[in-house]
């Protein structure tokens, strides 16, 4: 079984607008609603995917409710802790030429339901494979990712990590299956400015020393890079269509990912599906789907 992690699941409400002034009221041309937190997006995905998942995380009020009900379906278990206090949190996008984000904090999370968690993740055994991605809220302790896989430290389970800084480099030492930067991330992680596929592939290969198995890197427009558990260097590019929604291609990228290593054994297999994913989610307004998926692969023939 696959299962993700999103400890700070949301409601991303995207607005669109002509123009947005300050100080008066201003008037949307469109809405758009969609359950977001980058595991929750993995899962999605890997639905379109046929692939079965399981979702943890905390949910919290009339949001959390929302949230749950619009991602369970036949191929996503919602296995969520439920808060007793807060909401889960609204993310706000407003898309008025230029993009302006409220990012907003979320319920509390105490000592307690971490442990709930941490007793759901004791139940992972050996073969399964775990997504955990995205930041920790405000209210947990910065080790949290440490605490979850510590738990699991002894079983044969397939650990992917998509994080940035800390809490990436301190995930190093359990040796992940697959981690996923950016290579914004990654000149974030070493304190310099990669801008070529040199050095893209120099500073993923220490990634790779620091314990990490599989490094992909995602390049934007420049497609996406990955490097095997062998030191082998593999590339995807992009295909020419517009750039509608960017948001969910780095999770999408993962999900197919995994789906492809799941069907094939073959990193270069997964790449392809990763990037087609990834591709896929920019295409659309929301995630990747079925056919949009589809539609990318019948170029490859």
């Amino acid at each position: 079984m696959i299962y993700t992690v999103t400890l700070n699941p949301s409601i991303d409400y995207i607005v669109r607008l002509d123009s947005l002034v300050t100080g008066i009221t201003n008037r949307t041309t469109s809405e758009e609603y969609y359950y977001g937190g980058k595991g929750i997006n993995v899962s999605c995905v890997l639905a379109e995917l046929g692939i079965e998942s399981t979702a943890f995380g905390f949910i919290a009020g009339f949001t959390g409710d929302a949230i749950e009900k619009g991602i369970r379906n036949d191929k996503i278990v919602t296995d969520f802790i439920r808060l007793e206090n807060g909401n889960s949190r609204i993310n706000i996008k407003i898309k008025a030429g230029e993009e302006t984000e409220i990012n907003c904090q979320g319920p509390h999370i105490g000592t307690n339901e971490l442990e709930r968690l941490l007793q759901k993740i004791d139940r992972l055994s050996d073969g399964d494979t775990i997504v955990i991605a995205g930041n920790v809220p405000s209210t947990m302790p910065d080790n949290v990712y440490e605490k979850i896989l510590d738990r699991i430290k002894d079983k044969k389970i397939r650990i992917i990590i998509d994080a940035t800084k800390t809490l990436l480099v301190n995930s190093l030492k359990y040796k992940p299956f697959l981690i996923k930067p950016n290579r914004q991330e990654l000149s974030e992680l070493f304190n310099v400015d990669i801008c070529n596929e040199y050095d893209t592939e120099k500073y993923a290969n220490e990634l790779r020393r620091m314990g990490a198995k599989n490094v992909l890197i995602s390049l934007g427009q420049d497609g996406a890079m990955l490097i095997d558990e062998t030191g082998k260097k593999y590339k995807a590019g992009v295909f020419n269509e517009k750039v509608i929604n960017t948001v969910g291609s780095g999770d999408s990228m993962v999900a197919g990912f995994i789906a492809g290593y799941e069907k094939t054994g073959s990193y270069q297999q997964a790449l392809k599906l990763g990037s087609v994913c990834g591709n896929a989610t920019a295409f659309l307004s929301g995630l990747a789907t079925k056919e949009k998926i589809n539609e990318l692969l019948a170029k490859f023939s």
